[in-house]
């Protein structure tokens, strides 16, 4: 969406359009030219503020949900705040010393990931989300079974004890001999090595000649490998805690909107689709209301950070979700110390 440059409001317009978003992102209700007065940021006549509120609702910033009540910023507004206008708000010493303490409490990395999750929901009073890092373990063996004529359910083991089933569609002319070879083929190939290099290694064995593994048998290998490896890059992993915090008093009136949003954050897949444009932008996204179309129904917003290890190599994503009156500039800050913390703990 594309907001107007803050140098085409006169300063006058500035400071009332600031007013009226951090009054209306602070209480949640549409801000009057009476209540604008009263905070005394501009030494304006409720008359002449009402005069400011009409031309940047003209502008397409400022909206009023009913006649008679104030203005509330619409997407393109807090769009232009968030950008152009907002102050942000450091965590405080005592916000960073608890975030530390519980990233940095024993344990596996996934409880910290739930850890994580939950603690952004804590400091936002909204949803935390983390997308957990796609890690592929070297593997140890794999064994291939025939299941019929027309499916191979692979077993592959991890170095680490892990142990993953996965199926693949595909005919089997030639079974006993052929899915043995290849078994023997692959865990010799695959032993200490992910499935993205062992996929590597035995595609150039095979295009120079020198496997010897016959033509059924060839043919399990590659179609095998290409599949399970996208299958492994295309299964991110979201972990979602605090919807109970988008149950707040302010969505008893717009009950739609909350379930919505619920069902939305159901479809795990396609909010870590959302997250994994926050990846590859590499750096902190917001996404304010129908500028994501997988919330547009909910008119939701997303603050989204990727998350590095030691070598700087992003490896997940993690953000929150809420109604488009988020406490950005406290929120913001957050999500970024959460983000380089969570970094640290990961290595």
């Amino acid at each position: 969406m594309n907001s107007p440059p803050l140098t085409d409001l006169s300063d006058r317009a500035r400071d009332i359009f600031r007013l009226v978003v951090e009054g209306y992102l602070e209480s949640g209700t549409p801000m009057g030219s009476k209540a604008l007065a009263a905070e005394g940021g501009v030494s304006l006549s409720p008359a002449s503020i009402r005069s400011v509120l009409a031309e940047l609702e003209q502008r397409g910033l400022l909206a009023a949900p009913h006649t008679s009540a104030g203005r509330m910023p619409t997407e393109t507004g807090l769009r232009l705040f968030v950008d152009a206008m907002m102050q942000v708000a450091e965590p405080t010493r005592e916000e960073r010393a608890a975030i530390e303490q519980r990233l940095a409490e024993p344990g596996p990395i996934e409880r910290a990931l739930e850890e994580t999750s939950a603690l952004l929901s804590d400091l936002s009073g909204a949803a935390g989300m983390v997308m957990v890092p796609t890690r592929e373990p070297k593997l140890a063996q794999i064994s291939l079974t025939a299941l019929d004529a027309n499916r191979v359910l692979a077993v592959l083991v991890g170095e680490d004890g892990h142990i993953e089933n996965r199926i693949i569609a595909l005919p089997v002319e030639a079974l006993g001999t052929s899915l043995e070879q290849a078994s023997n083929y692959l865990t010799a190939r695959c032993s200490g090595r992910t499935l993205a290099q062992a996929a590597s290694m035995v595609e150039k064995e095979i295009a120079s000649g020198k496997s010897a593994l016959d033509e059924a048998s060839r043919d399990l290998v590659q179609r095998g490998l290409a599949v399970w490896s996208e299958d492994a890059s295309n299964r991110p992993v979201l972990i979602v805690r605090g919807q109970a915090n988008l149950l707040d008093e302010t969505a008893l009136g717009d009950i739609e909107r909350v379930r919505s949003l619920l069902d939305d954050l159901e479809s795990k897949q396609s909010v870590a689709g959302l997250l994994e444009r926050a990846r590859r932008a590499d750096a902190m996204r917001i996404f304010i209301g129908s500028e994501n179309r997988l919330f547009s129904l909910s008119g939701s917003s997303v603050i989204a950070s990727p998350y590095r290890d030691r070598e700087g190599k992003v490896v997940g994503v993690l953000g929150v979700i809420g109604p488009t009156r988020l406490n950005y500039a406290r929120v913001v800050p957050m999500v970024d110390f959460t983000a380089r913390s969570l970094g640290k703990r990961i290595g």
